[in-house]
């Protein structure tokens, strides 16, 4: 979905809760949406900062929990204890993670195969699966051959 999409429907949420258009809070969503990876409230600060060196942290703090209510942001908490934030798609396909331990790179990733695994396992102990969390870690191929960088989240949800 692209970032014109997601400030629409930033904008409708905002109308549907009686809450008006800022410019701050759209700079904010506006660097949040572009943005294509996980981020941390301080990461999208510093981000936004050098859009809009007007806005403060509180702004961004309560622009990202109103992204959350209005079901456009979704919290991720990983090993490193630090609460990150990735954009939902409209109709959020379910993924999983793959974190680095070593550079923090995150992939998200899809498998029938799992889906159809965890149904199954659900079934088998009684019990009706509404939702999951799966992170795996280990250490990516860049760290393994020394050519790690900036971590950053890949492109789109690979399929698997």
């Amino acid at each position: 979905m692209s970032v014109r999409a997601r400030m629409r429907r930033f904008e409708q949420a905002l109308r549907e809760r009686n809450l008006r258009s800022t410019s701050q809070r759209d700079d904010i969503a506006r660097v949040f949406f572009a943005a294509d990876r996980h981020l941390s409230i301080e990461e999208l600060y510093t981000a936004v900062k050098k859009v809009n060196p007007r806005v403060g942290y509180a702004t961004v703090y309560r622009t990202l929990k109103l992204l959350k209510e209005c079901d456009l942001a979704a919290e991720r908490h990983f090993d490193d204890g630090q609460a990150r934030f990735e954009a939902v798609e409209g109709e959020a396909q379910p993924h999983d993670h793959i974190i680095c331990e070593r550079c923090g790179k995150i992939v998200e990733f899809a498998s029938q195969e799992l889906e159809r695994l965890q149904e199954r396992i659900g079934r088998f102990l009684g019990f009706v699966v509404s939702r999951h969390r799966m992170e795996l870690y280990g250490i990516c191929a860049d760290c393994r051959s020394g050519k790690a960088g900036r971590p950053e989240r890949e492109r789109g949800v690979h399929r698997v």
